[in-house]
């Protein structure tokens, strides 16, 4: 019985110590090697196959891919804390001030702005609600619409290239992250347009939550306010190009971009007057425990899935997901309902470093293009962020919201831009070609069925030796 299970055991084993409360890394690990050392004692898996762990340790600080990961972040901290944030929603929310809900649409497109230039949601909540949120409480706002708007315009960074997470989703199911950032062009611009359409809605039903901005709080007009506009627009679209047009055109690789995109932060930074030693280091410090949390999960995780595969988990996984009714579509439902609930106990990191490697075998052998199902499961890993009581960006919030905002406010706040989530998960379930239209689509001939024929070249005559010779 133990031999024919084991596979179940070990997830269980893993899910116990994640509810213990045990860091992830270390609880990965210590399951994946317990499990090791059963599976050798019944014949499971040989020493041999155990010492394929340092192979596989190896392989993850070697792969220049995650080089993008500390460059976005420490691009992202230093972003932060230029100034870039604070001109871009005080333009663009002068050009809105006119419209109820101004306000909103302000902070929607800022927090979408600086996700495509910063790629880490704790940069864009931190720095949307510390510029936002006194005063759109100031202008009239309901709290709850506030909290939920800023904490929903940080979380579109998990979705907008560069997006850590897509870049993750990219190693892990084996694809290049240039097709992750273009898979994921329209389902951000769909995340956007039902943010806009929940404010119009709300300045509909509810116009009070949401009021214009008043006229004496309008000093900008004519000329004067476009040109504040495009002063923080063109560095932002600049930076933009730098790391995203530079990957979409082929010039650079994700490490490469990132890197350039940390020497654009720092250029505009200077420009901005705000680069200082403390800005760097606080930026630096950041990154290194960001960085560090990753690697040792990703330590983690492999040595677990390495022992999960050899004990036969994954034909357990295969043969209870391939069995379910629906084909791709029923597949897919229950993937994103179960990543939804584990999103209440494990953070991005975790679900794409141990679910997603359990899923994407079962997906590829259903024929599911891997692009969108890897986007498709970073638009569902948004939701992580904002679930009530355990999101990271309602934790952001918190810290930095005063004490007279109760956190039941944040919360109910945060309940109908988690709903807007979930329904562009339903939105890319139903209609893939929201991803895999933006696609390199290729010849569109299959390789297999090209038969090339090669003439053979004339062969010369033989002479025959004994023939009579003139």
């Amino acid at each position: 019985m133990l031999r024919d299970n084991m596979g179940p055991l070990m997830f269980g084993g893993m899910i116990l110590f994640m509810l213990i409360g045990y860091p992830a890394a270390f609880s990965l690990a210590a399951t994946g090697l317990f499990f090791g050392f059963i599976g050798m004692g019944l014949g499971l898996i040989t020493p041999d196959f155990l010492g394929n762990i340092t192979y596989q340790l190896f392989g993850i600080v070697a792969n220049d891919l995650l080089l993008a990961i500390p460059f976005f972040t420490f691009m992202g901290a230093i972003l932060e804390r230029c100034g870039l944030a604070e001109d871009l929603l005080d333009s663009i929310g002068q050009l809105f001030g006119p419209v109820r809900g101004g306000m909103a649409y302000a902070v929607i497109f800022v927090g979408a702005i600086l996700g495509a230039i910063t790629g880490t949601v704790a940069a864009s909540v931190i720095a949307m609600g510390v510029i936002s949120m006194t005063p759109m409480l100031k202008y009239g706002y309901s709290t709850r619409h506030t909290m939920g708007v800023i904490a929903a315009s940080g979380t579109i960074t998990q979705l907008i290239p560069p997006s850590l997470v897509l870049v993750v989703l990219a190693d892990v199911l084996g694809r290049s992250v240039g097709d992750m950032y273009a898979g994921a062009i329209g389902p951000s611009l769909i995340q956007i347009g039902l943010f806009c359409a929940w404010v119009a809605i709300v300045s509909v039903i509810w116009p009070k939550s949401v009021p214009a901005l008043p006229l004496e709080a309008r000093t900008l007009r004519g000329w004067a306010l476009w040109r504040k506009c495009l002063r923080g627009m063109i560095p932002s679209l600049g930076l933009i190009f730098l790391v995203l047009g530079t990957i979409f055109m082929g010039l650079a690789t994700p490490s490469e971009a990132g890197a350039m995109g940390v020497v654009g932060a720092i250029a505009l930074a200077a420009s901005y007057g705000t680069l200082t030693w403390t800005l760097l280091y606080q930026g630096m410090g950041t990154t290194m425990r960001l960085t560090a949390m990753v690697v040792f999960i990703l330590f983690g995780a492999r040595v677990f899935s390495l022992v999960f595969q050899g004990v036969g988990g994954k034909e357990w996984i295969e043969h209870l997901l391939t069995g379910l009714p629906g084909g791709q579509i029923g597949f897919l439902i229950f993937a994103n309902i179960f990543i939804f609930v584990v999103a209440f106990f494990l953070d991005f990191f975790e679900i794409a470093f141990i679910i997603i490697p359990l899923l994407a075998p079962v997906a590829a052998k259903l024929g599911i293009d891997l692009v969108w199902f890897g986007v498709l499961i970073c638009a569902n890993i948004q939701t992580s962020f904002m679930h009530p009581p355990f999101g990271f960006a309602l934790f952001y919030l918190r810290g930095i919201a005063p004490s007279s905002i109760r956190t039941s406010d944040i919360y109910w706040g945060a309940i109908p831009w988690l709903c807007l989530q979930l329904i562009l998960v339903a939105i890319l379930i139903f209609w893939p070609g929201s991803v895999t239209y933006w696609l390199d689509k290729g010849t569109g001939v299959d390789p297999s069925t090209i038969d090339i024929e090669i003439p053979l070249p004339e062969m010369p005559v033989s002479i025959d030796s004994s023939a009579p010779r003139n």
